[in-house]
């Protein structure tokens, strides 16, 4: 029997056996410290050891550096102990795809049932008339967001082939994995929506994942905006952390290798290796071997 962790530490914490309902934390003041209590709580309460483990889903960001690095830490370290299968999956995608199976009641419908949905030409049934772009974003904090443009059509219509995940991402994605100011990224949105509409026709666009309420001012400037939502593909309940780890496991197709559980930063760190010692009264820097 397959045993499947979820960790995801993009925003908060988020840790849940595949099957049951997640464990969340938003403070992110204790969640770091609550990561592994959380990991053995919900090991507890899908009724297994950690020993028992076979895969583990870790999220990789883009996010902010310390949470992010926990939760991957954490991830590599039980993998390591337990043999688990180790599979990184970014959280952009993840909102990219909760814009897509959420319903209008809340619910989630699962990705194998996606395929009920394309018409026998492959296009989007519920889309045909109306092309839908997602805005999946992340806050950054320091007033930035992490966020990728999405074409809602093209991403459905590639989760039911077998292409790998990367070659899916070139084929639905208009603006790739960034990071900037909101303000910033609604004209480059509204600027690559206008190219699409010049081939595609009419479109809207939905602002998903967190951060997005925040800046919802912003949102005002795009041209077609939507809906926006304020949350996580993890974080909805046991539906939506079963689809984090479906979409993880498409990385498996056609043979392909997973992405590697790195982290995703995309900010430049605040420090840098510092400049040699100025010259002082012609003498030259100082260097290892003046110590000696």
């Amino acid at each position: 029997m397959t045993h499947t962790l979820v960790i995801d530490t993009s925003y908060g914490s988020t840790v849940g056996l595949v099957g049951h309902r997640p464990i969340i934390e938003t403070d992110s003041r204790t969640h770091v410290e609550r990561l592994q209590v959380n990991i053995a709580k919900a090991c507890e309460q899908a009724g297994i050891q950690p020993s028992d483990l076979t895969r583990i889903i870790v999220g990789t960001g883009p996010g902010p550096f310390t949470g992010l690095r926990a939760g991957i830490v954490t991830a590599k370290a039980l993998a390591f102990a337990t043999g688990a299968q180790l599979i990184g999956q970014n959280i952009l995608d993840a909102q990219a795809l909760l814009g897509i199976i959420r319903n209008n009641d809340g619910s989630l419908t699962p990705i194998t049932q996606q395929q009920a949905q394309t018409s026998d030409d492959g296009t989007d049934k519920a889309e045909t008339t109306e092309r839908r772009l997602i805005l999946a974003v992340n806050d950054a904090r320091r007033r930035q967001l992490y966020f990728e443009l999405i074409d809602a059509q093209a991403y459905r219509s590639a989760l039911q082939t077998s292409q790998p995940a990367e070659q899916r991402r070139q084929l639905a994605t208009l603006i790739r994995m960034d990071i900037d100011y909101p303000d910033s990224i609604v004209q480059r949105v509204n600027q690559a929506a206008k190219q699409l509409h010049t081939v595609a026709g009419d479109y809207r666009i939905d602002i998903i994942g967190h951060g997005a309420q925040r800046y919802s001012d912003a949102w005002n400037q795009l041209e077609q905006a939507y809906t926006i939502l304020d949350a996580s593909l993890p974080e909805q309940g046991k539906e939506g952390l079963q689809a984090f780890a479906e979409l993880a496991i498409t990385q498996l197709n056609g043979g392909a290798t997973p992405a590697p559980a790195e982290p995703l930063y995309l900010r430049r760190p605040d420090v840098s290796v510092p400049n040699p010692l100025k010259h002082v009264l012609n003498h030259g820097a100082a260097t290892a071997a003046d110590t000696h």
